[in-house]
């Protein structure tokens, strides 16, 4: 009968099958589907991972698994009781390193010389009794410098305020009066007809003061209603906040 691991092999290339596939469907790893086909038993985890993986094989390749395990039993399995080793275990012998006997002739050199080395050691501590080694100098750490700190991030200034982008719009007739961040007057003491709406300025802050509640004012995009009141209302204005009324320091527009 041919050789097992040349039957599985030949029987794998018959149909063209990879190893990658056969470990896939198998769930065998190719290292024991190799060592099956190359007859490494002892590369296998024991006899009875070697019966199971050679049966589970077999089948896959549509072969006489019986056959193939009784083989396998016949030519390398022991029989129990003779050989308990286990077949995954690698023969790895050490050869030990047998120490060379010492000849007579060389055991008295060596005991000479030691006996030399130990009045040698004696005579050395014995000497110079009330001399006494100077202290080992002490090393003074120096000092870490403190880092110096990037002036360029304690000095980074605050960011300016972003403009604030206003303009007017008349609900009715109404008087307004209105100044930037300069106190320059950008609408002076200006009545606006229903309708009628101012340009749009830009400047950090403004100061604005109506006569009456007719208007509304247009900040950022969003509008604002004045409030009602008997006198004039001021506001002040800027880039994040909504419009807040104030009752001193109103825009006067001289």
């Amino acid at each position: 009968m041919p050789e097992i691991g040349e039957t599985l092999r030949e029987a794998r290339m018959r149909r063209r099958i990879d190893m990658a596939e056969v470990e896939s469907a198998t769930k065998i790893r190719a290292k024991y589907l190799r060592a099956l086909e190359s007859e490494e038993w002892e590369l296998l985890p024991g006899p009875t991972f070697v019966k199971t993986f050679l049966r589970t094989y077999a089948e896959y390749l549509e072969l006489d698994a019986r056959l193939l395990v009784e083989e396998y039993k016949q030519r390398f399995e022991r029989p129990a009781g003779l050989d308990t080793t286990p077949l995954n275990l690698r023969r790895q012998r050490r050869r030990r390193r047998v120490a060379p006997r010492l000849g007579p002739g060389l055991v008295v050199v060596l005991g000479i010389i030691a006996l030399l080395g130990a009045l040698y050691l004696l005579g050395v501590s014995g000497g110079g009794g009330d001399e006494q080694e100077p202290p080992a100098a002490v090393e003074t750490p120096t000092p870490a410098k403190p880092k110096k700190k990037d002036k360029k991030k304690s000095e980074r200034k605050p960011a300016a305020p972003k403009p604030v982008s206003v303009s007017i719009v008349a609900t009715g007739q109404v008087y307004v009066c209105m100044e930037d961040a300069r106190g320059r007057a950008v609408v002076d003491k200006r009545t606006l007809e229903a309708g009628q709406r101012t340009r749009t300025y830009r400047s950090r802050t403004f100061k604005v003061t109506f006569g009456t509640a007719e208007a509304r004012i247009r900040q950022n995009g969003k509008s604002y209603p004045v409030a009602e009141s008997r006198d004039p209302v001021g506001y002040s204005l800027r880039s994040g906040r909504k419009p807040r009324r104030i009752t001193s320091g109103l825009a006067g527009c001289t």
